[in-house]
């Protein structure tokens, strides 16, 4: 469905969207990097900026809240989890690749049977924006989470997300956002080479969803050559803890997908990494290891 976005302004002849970091400039007839963003005229003639993708959905399932990952919070509950298409990064490692970088199949659902839904269905404990980027989805994500704590604020809200959104419209969210799972990819070459973005961004998401509140966990996905180096992985640990110690963080292995070939993730980095991390924060947690490996890694 197209529904008018937020965040933008007109200059000139093109349309400047304010929603992330990139900031897109454009014109008629065309997308921003995230692809669900475009610029059209409406009845009357005016330029405006569209959401390609509001009420769009591509993927809902009854999830383990550990699935998002999130092991902090409400452990052994399951959560309503949706998704719908577009992303504003383009890693090249992605493993939703099928909805982030294309327009996948999707069924309309409007808010209001959204919150419908997610309140009425049993033993779920709440709502999570996940599998594509949430925050190029953000009108609809904003009016479900709102709708849903004016009729009921126990249910909980979750964004599985790269935090790539600027300050302005993240703050607006927040109140509504009960726990967050973000990305910490690597340093900043690795956003620029292999994501299409910039670290100091998604620092700044961190920082500012613990200020407001939020339970927040990490995910950082260890791609061998590229984020698997001493000094990244003490730089991210250095970084949370500068924030709070209490932070988990969860180190995923690395599997060839989508456009990366690299071989996967040995078990020796998994095990040095989660070493590092360990003179830094608190709770950090290994994925995509069987418990062999897990035992493997952390003894």
């Amino acid at each position: 469905m197209n529904k008018e976005a937020l965040f933008y302004k007109k200059e000139g002849n093109n349309i400047r969207c304010e929603l992330c970091p990139h900031n897109c400039l454009i014109s008629e007839g065309r997308t921003g990097i995230c692809n669900v963003r475009e610029v059209k005229k409406d009845y009357e003639g005016n330029l405006k900026l569209y959401t390609l993708n509001y009420g769009e959905i591509t993927s809902m399932s009854l999830d383990p809240i550990e699935k998002k990952p999130l092991y902090n919070f409400y452990p052994g509950s399951y959560i309503l989890s949706i998704g719908s298409f577009g992303c504003n990064f383009k890693c090249t490692f992605c493993q939703n690749f099928s909805i982030s970088q294309y327009r996948a199949k999707s069924q309309y659902i409007s808010a209001k049977d959204m919150c419908d839904t997610s309140l009425n269905l049993k033993n779920n404990m709440g709502l999570a924006f996940t599998y594509n980027e949430p925050t190029i989805w953000y009108e609809y994500v904003l009016d479900v989470s709102r709708m849903i704590k004016n009729l009921n604020k126990n249910h909980k809200i979750v964004l599985v997300t790269n935090g790539y959104i600027n300050e302005e419209p993240l703050k607006r969210l927040l109140p509504y956002v009960d726990a967050l799972n973000i990305d910490l990819k690597g340093n900043n070459k690795y956003y620029k080479d292999i994501c299409f973005g910039t670290l100091n961004e998604v620092k700044n998401t961190i920082k500012i969803s613990k200020e407001m509140g939020c339970h927040i966990e990490i995910t950082t996905l260890l791609v061998p050559k590229f984020n698997t180096d001493d000094e990244t992985i003490n730089h991210i640990g250095k970084f949370l803890k500068s924030i709070d110690e209490d932070i988990p963080i969860h180190l995923s292995r690395y599997f060839p997908r989508y456009k990366m070939n690299e071989e996967l993730t040995s078990l020796e980095q998994m095990k040095k990494s989660y070493r590092i991390l360990k003179k830094y924060l608190k709770n950090v947690y290994l994925g995509n290891l069987t418990v062999e490996e897990l035992k493997i890694c952390t003894e």
